[in-house]
């Protein structure tokens, strides 16, 4: 089995697509807004709060938008995304996700 090592050329964080001779693996979920309408989203980040891990996904056709954070529990080996339902867990989500945000931000 042979390691596939994927290196980024700097690391600009220009927000712009540069071109590259591979496919990246995109992990999109298509979700429902509340118009019906079906949005592809892609999952950008993952992070922990407590013992629970939130994702953070962006719509794939709009990457302006604003994103939406998701609980993910694993559910019969797979993993399931809900909604944030409780006031406090979502402060906390926000509250880690800005600091997430932040030292993204620094580096």
């Amino acid at each position: 089995m042979s390691e596939h090592n994927h290196e980024h050329g700097e690391a600009c964080g220009c927000g712009h697509d540069h071109d590259h001779d591979h496919e990246h693996e995109e992990f999109v979920l298509t979700l429902t807004d509340e118009n019906g309408k079906d949005v592809d989203m892609v999952l950008v980040e993952t992070f922990d709060v407590g013992e629970k891990l939130y994702a953070l996904l962006l719509e794939r056709n709009n990457p302006g938008a604003d994103g939406i954070i998701l609980r993910m529990e694993e559910e019969n080996e797979e993993m399931v995304l809900y909604n944030i339902e409780d006031e406090d867990e979502w402060n906390q989500v926000e509250e880690a996700y800005n600091q997430l945000v932040s030292e993204l931000d620094e580096a």
